[in-house]
């Protein structure tokens, strides 16, 4: 009630309104899984054209039958009562009787004096009860009273006539057409049936499509596909399979090109920074060589940041490890720093993970809290479906409107965090590219330290 409360309110308004708000309120009703969709899709039809039929049937050809079958039996009851009032010289009505009974399949008894017995409360549904007290009416006109109920198999009938009670049995047969569940039977047992046929071949229909969103899924995350993954299904599944691998070999063999260039160009520059380390070796030690050497040390840092960035850690395999002993190689740095460290985890130990990407996603962000803050809370919580694990320090944070361009590659701040003579700008956009290589997440928000949190956020 109060729904349609609701939609009346919203149609009053305006009806574009109304209309777009039960539009809402469906979507948000109806199942939003393709196979369940599906199923309505097939189903709904069938029930609506069997509540048609059903409802035609009842109202046309049941009610039709049961009319007729009635009125033959009232007009039966009436020939009785005639002969009864025309036989006064036949107290005992011997031949009424027999005459019912052998040509009318119908069992009566007169008997002398009484009275009807009260009306009997009329069944919830019941058309015989209706059809054959509208008839009596019409051709008897006398006072009735029938019993449908008591017995299944036959139905009474008590006429009050002068001075008399006749009380007649017949078959509900008789009046009633009582083999209409047949055709319903049929018409259920079929549905049902037609339901079942495709409820099997829809799922011999979706699952290819859930075999691809589960490949793609897992490609997405830099796992290996399936291996028992191939194109399956009807044509355009098969067509959607197929451009799904021609894809990932294309993505695949430029990520390996791209790899093997960045190989080549790293093993040029590192050569050229060995032989400038060797030659500044050979010069001496003084102010402007210490200068020079940690120019080619920073040099090499930044190249080896730019070839981490590059190249990411999609090649690494998923395996399992210690989210506590992950966390300790944490621990062990910032003592040796002299920062404060404190964590907990919740949850299960053992994660799931490319165990190397995982180790820089965590570092990353642990060394950008120790680079600016005092001490750091790390809190990991390992639930069914999400590893979240939080970073709170008590730097002196990021703005707002600069959370989300920290993480682009090589951008750095001004002031605060990211001001490093040797950093390349690439820690973050490192952090997160790994976490989305997981199917997850990295976002900033305000510490309750007072400083900057860091939230890692991938499926379990």
């Amino acid at each position: 009630m109060a729904i349609l409360e609701t939609i009346r309110r919203e149609y009053e308004r305006t009806p574009a309104t109304g209309l777009r708000w039960i539009g809402r309120w469906l979507r948000r009703q109806l199942p939003t899984g393709l196979f369940a969709r599906s199923l309505l899709i097939i189903i709904l039809p069938i029930l609506i054209l069997q509540t048609v039929l059903a409802f035609v049937f009842m109202e046309r050809h049941w009610q039709m039958v049961t009319e007729r079958l009635s009125a033959g039996v009232t007009r039966d009851i009436a020939a009785i009562i005639d002969l009864i009032e025309t036989s006064p010289n036949d107290p005992e009505y011997e031949n009424i009787i027999r005459i019912a009974r052998e040509r009318l399949k119908m069992s009566i008894s007169i008997e002398p004096g009484g009275q009807l017995p009260a009306a009997r409360p009329k069944p919830f549904f019941s058309i015989l009860d209706q059809i054959l007290a509208s008839q009596l009416a019409n051709y008897v006109h006398r006072p009735f009273w029938i019993d449908t109920v008591g017995d299944s198999n036959l139905i009474e009938i008590r006429i009050r006539l002068d001075g008399m009670i006749l009380r007649v049995f017949a078959s509900r047969n008789q009046a009633y057409a009582s083999n209409t569940h047949i055709f319903l039977l049929w018409m259920v047992g079929t549905s049902l049936v037609l339901i079942v046929i495709s409820t099997l071949f829809l799922r011999g229909q979706i699952r290819p499509i859930l075999t691809l969103a589960k490949a793609a899924e897992s490609f997405g995350k830099g796992q290996k596909a399936p291996d028992d993954f191939s194109p399956r299904g009807a044509d355009e599944i098969r067509r959607a399979g197929l451009a799904f691998i021609l894809m990932r070999e294309r993505i695949e063999r430029q990520m390996e090109q791209r790899t093997a260039m960045l190989t080549g160009v790293s093993h040029d520059l590192r050569t050229i920074l060995t032989r400038f380390k060797l030659q500044l070796a050979l010069a001496g030690d003084n102010a402007e060589i210490d200068s020079l050497n940690q120019d080619v040390e920073d040099m090499q840092t930044m190249l080896e940041g730019y070839m981490a960035f590059a190249r990411g850690e999609a090649e690494e395999d998923v395996g399992k490890i210690k989210l506590s002993a992950a966390l300790q190689k944490l621990e062990a740095d910032f003592v040796l720093h002299g920062k404060g460290f404190s964590c907990t985890i919740e949850g299960d130990d053992d994660i799931r993970v490319r165990p190397n990407a995982f180790s820089r996603l965590v570092g990353n962000l642990a060394s950008n809290a120790r680079r600016y803050a005092n001490r750091v809370a790390i809190e990991a919580r390992h639930g069914t479906k999400w590893l979240t694990i939080t970073f709170d320090d008590d730097g002196p944070g990021i703005a707002r409107e600069a959370r989300d361009d920290v993480f682009k590659p090589f951008f750095r701040l001004d002031e605060a965090r990211n001001l490093d003579a040797s950093g390349t700008g690439l820690g973050l956009a490192i952090a997160r590219d790994i976490a989305r290589s997981h199917g997850g997440n990295v976002t900033l928000g305000d510490s309750p330290l007072g400083g900057l949190r860091a939230t890692i956020r991938i499926p379990a």
